[in-house]
């Protein structure tokens, strides 16, 4: 089983340090850490493992150092910064391991970017050596990149050549989308398998400014106190643990302190059931600071993360996940409220944007989503962007039969109206209710209600409103109707039917580049017995079916 959590005494692959308002971040991979055997992390390759302690490095930068504005992502090793994700790995791995390690990874330089873009903690990557595929995806996930001028360390993008597959972590969406690479200029460099160094790589915008071994590191530092001094993130501010979470995990079953997740292997779904706060939120500011990890957002936030982390990587037959809650509504909604009337302060606002980003990373999991909204859930706020990502969800209209529980109810806050966007850039409403405004100015006219099963489905708000008698048989055929159709369409069909409008770099990420790289993950010509990726190291050359699909 993999897990996710880790801390920076157990980091085997970086090296985190803080200097006032500067923090590094220095790759220096074990060459016998895999997380699998049978490969050697050489020339600070990755798999895996390397990425889930850049993740959580990335994670305790923002919510344990407010102090650092800046930081400086680089090589411990000397001239060699990174030869990218790991050869050997990715040629032993299954289909399956391959396509997940890449969105992970993926996820994880969005939340990079995410932090340069929100957070006031800007990162600048300076490469002291070759750098090439992932290692050079990596530099191009953060504000500015600073190459050695050195006359030989170059970077470099060489998986079509060498590989016969794609640059995997959004490498050629950054290069024209992102740092505006002319095409043509792409085209060679994806296609040349030594890259380009020097003034070249400053010309062609592959790099944003150079520097000779000499004053390589007091040019870093000098970058990176100009970008901390730009950073609104309190100097003298105290951060909080992200002590490690409470999790139990049974044979068919895991628990958190807010999350449950019911496990049926023979439908081939997991029951994840969200739970409201028992107590009102804390409202003031040092409450909030005070409660830390106990905030119930953030508790949330960090175990829906791992929990769908969690079933990516060790469930991958349970094809369905059902969205239920319970608890009382009004906590929900007073959550709302703090997070909204306090969104100014570096906390708080670190937290919704962890909560925007755990929701994205629900919405690009390739799982069938089904919500189930029933007398005793509190989807409301933030907890009703759950129905909102689901594929379909049912309302119960009424009660249940020999239950006095009153009626299911919904209900919006502002934090549906924009706090928590999808990878589109827009709101799930917006892309819900895309290219129909007035269904949209209908539902922010009501705003702030409590809506009935009734008013929800006319609103649009809801799939379905089946009452009592129906409601068995209607969730039934829709979760046994999943089961029965084939998963790889179901993958293709979700994927392009949740991300209505307009396209940003994320997206083109989680769509374009990832629907190609899963495709060509499993054509012969890359990992077929004499595809690229099987023979690479073994001074065979490959065989090429020439034909163009």
């Amino acid at each position: 089983m993999i897990e996710f959590a880790t801390h920076p005494e157990r980091y085997r692959h970086w090296r985190l340090s803080i200097d006032g308002r500067v923090a590094t971040l220095a790759l220096d991979v074990a060459e016998d850490g895999g997380l699998e055997a049978g490969y050697s992390l050489k020339l600070n390759s990755y798999d895996l493992g390397v990425d889930m302690e850049l993740y959580d490095a990335v994670q305790r930068l923002r919510f344990e150092h407010p102090e650092v504005g800046a930081v400086v992502l680089t090589s411990a090793k000397e001239r060699v910064f990174c030869a990218g994700a790991n050869i050997g790995m990715l040629g032993q791995s299954s289909h399956g391991a391959k396509v997940n390690f890449c969105k992970f990874t993926n996820e994880t330089r969005n939340g990079i970017e995410d932090a340069s873009a929100y957070s006031g903690q800007r990162y600048l990557c300076v490469i002291n050596g070759p750098c090439a595929g992932g290692g050079y995806e990596l530099a191009l996930a953060t504000d500015h990149i600073m190459l050695v001028d050195d006359g030989s360390s170059a970077v470099s993008l060489p998986e079509v050549p060498l590989l016969a597959v794609l640059p995997g972590t959004g490498g050629l969406t950054r290069l024209v989308d992102k740092r505006h690479v002319r095409r043509d200029r792409a085209d060679f460099f994806c296609t040349t398998t030594e890259g380009l160094r020097g003034q070249r790589a400053l010309d062609w915008g592959l790099v944003d400014e150079l520097a000779p071994r000499s004053r390589l590191a007091a040019s870093a530092q000098v970058r990176a106190a100009e970008f901390a001094r730009q950073s609104d993130r309190p100097g003298d501010g105290q951060g909080i643990a992200l002590t490690p979470l409470t999790k139990s995990v049974e044979a068919d079953s895991i628990a958190y302190d807010f999350l449950t997740i019911e496990l049926d292997r023979a439908q081939g779904l997991a029951r994840l059931i969200v739970q409201a706060p028992v107590d009102a939120p804390p409202q003031e500011l040092a409450a909030i600071h005070a409660a830390g990890v106990t905030f119930w957002p953030l508790a949330l936030a960090r175990a829906l993360d791992d929990a769908i982390l969690h079933l990516r990587f060790n469930e991958p037959e349970l094809g369905t996940w059902v969205l239920c809650s319970r608890g009382s509504t009004d906590h929900v909604r007073l959550a709302d409220t703090v997070l909204l009337a306090h969104q100014s302060d570096w906390l708080v606002r670190e937290i919704t944007l962890y909560l925007k980003r755990t929701l994205k990373r629900l919405d690009v999991s390739s799982r069938s989503l089904v919500a189930l909204v029933e007398p005793g859930s509190c989807f409301t706020g933030t907890l009703f962007e759950l129905v909102l990502a689901a594929d379909r969800s049912f309302m119960l209209d009424g009660g249940f039969e020999g239950s006095n529980q009153a009626a299911a109810e919904i209900g919006l806050t502002e934090m549906n109206f924009g706090a928590l966007p999808m990878v589109n850039g827009l709101s799930r409403l917006e892309g819900r209710f895309f290219g129909d405004d007035a269904a949209l100015a209908r539902v922010q006219e009501r705003g702030g209600d409590v809506l009935g099963a009734a008013e929800a489905e006319a609103l649009g708000l809801v799939t379905f409103a089946p009452d009592d008698l129906d409601w068995q048989d209607e969730v039934r055929i829709a979760v046994e109707g999943r089961a029965g159709l084939s998963p790889d369409a179901l993958s293709g069909m979700e994927a392009n039917l949740r991300f209505a409008g307009p396209e940003t770099v994320e997206s083109k990420i989680f769509s374009r580049l990832s629907a190609w790289q899963n495709w060509i993950f499993q054509r012969p010509n890359a990992v077929g017995e004499e595809g690229a990726l099987k023979l690479y190291g073994s001074g065979r050359q490959a065989r090429f079916d020439r034909k163009r699909v």
